[in-house]
């Protein structure tokens, strides 16, 4: 690639720096020059950490946008802002990367599905997850067909005690829901994947306010406040898709589970299965037998070997500006986010009705 591509950063809290800042430092091609945030400083912090000579720093997403030297935009702002300035961007000629999930409801993200369309542009969502070793090992081991016919699946984002309770993440109105929506969509990402299956047909759920009632209770980021924790602490959902294939969805912040676990899957096919409980294990039958495979995925005690050094971080960054230089779809296409943002809803939707969800 010889284009170095003018990056804007807009939203400049934890996911920005904890992820798209540092991985777009790394990548050769890439520069940010433009910053912004409703609250400046942190803008000002960012751009002297990770901006290019003379960047510029905003509190107004939309003057940012102005500028019509920026390539792309990378969006890292609460969940029910990601539409509008999604569309915007689109609207104003830049690629667009979003962070999960792609919106805070099902109708937005369709709004930003077809403003890609309609702009000719390109747009992903930040499931970080399909970049990490094992998962990009299964899901080769998938599209080769060694595990047939996958028909049943687990989707898995459970923390016993680990609520955030910084930002607006327990804010309803902000984010759009709790646990499931923060990191069940990942988990319901990475199995749609693996799957290769983007047809639901219905969905049932349940969403909890259990453990979020209790007050000084023990968690990893300290106790919270019960009156502010208006998103549920844990939700399931049991989805059926078009071709009969079944999965369980399980995400819980707070709850009294020993067996935890995030952004993991279990998949359960005609010729084999896969999960990644206890590293990546794959089990069939060969010869007559049953047999099951850890896969390892480093080398670790390996002398002189130090790896590659790509984090799934650097990794999602490198092939998402390929995908902008070699005009191909990125990895995480909008159209299957959307998918994942429907289910989601369903689920909450199934919940509030105690109905069953069917899709058209």
């Amino acid at each position: 690639m010889s284009k170095v591509y003018r990056i804007g950063i807009i939203g400049c809290g934890g996911i920005a720096n904890g992820k798209h800042m540092p991985a777009l430092k790394n990548q050769p091609n890439a520069e940010m020059v433009a910053f912004c945030d409703i609250v400046e400083e942190r803008a000002h912090e960012a751009a002297s950490k990770f901006g290019a000579p003379g960047a510029k720093v905003y509190s107004d997403y939309k003057q940012l946008l102005g500028d019509t030297t920026l390539d792309l935009v990378h969006i890292c702002t609460p969940n029910d802002s990601h539409a509008d300035i999604t569309i915007d961007a689109l609207e104003s000629g830049k690629h667009v990367m979003c962070e999960k999930p792609m919106a805070k409801t099902a109708a937005d993200a369709r709004r930003m599905v077809e403003a890609a369309k309609r702009t000719g542009k390109k747009l992903t969502i930040g499931y970080q997850n399909r970049f990490r070793a094992d998962s990009q090992y299964l899901k080769k081991v998938c599209e080769e067909g060694e595990l047939g016919d996958i028909y049943y699946a687990k989707a898995h984002a459970i923390r016993r005690r680990a609520v955030p309770t910084w930002g607006v993440f327990l804010d309803e109105e902000k984010q759009g829901g709790g646990p499931l929506i923060d990191i069940g969509t990942h988990a319901l990402d990475l199995t749609l994947w693996m799957m290769d299956n983007y047809k639901p047909k219905a969905v049932l759920g349940t969403a909890f306010h259990k453990l979020s009632k209790k007050a000084n209770a023990a968690n990893a980021w300290g106790s919270w406040d019960p009156e502010k924790f208006t998103v549920e602490d844990s939700a399931f959902g049991m989805i059926t898709m078009q071709n009969g294939a079944t999965i369980v969805l399980e995400s819980s912040w707070a709850i009294n589970l020993l067996q935890t676990g995030e952004a993991k899957t279990t998949l359960c096919g005609t010729e084999g299965g896969a999960d990644m409980w206890d590293g990546l294990r794959i089990n069939g039958e060969k010869h007559s037998r049953l047999f099951m495979n850890e896969i390892q995925l480093d080398a670790k005690g390996v002398d002189f070997y130090e790896g590659n050094g790509e984090s799934p971080a650097d990794l999602e960054a490198r092939l998402w500006l390929e995908a902008i230089d070699k005009d191909i779809d990125p990895v995480v296409t909008p159209e299957q986010a959307y998918v994942v943002s429907e289910i989601l809803e369903a689920i909450y939707e199934s919940s509030r009705t105690g109905k069953a969800i069917y899709f058209e």
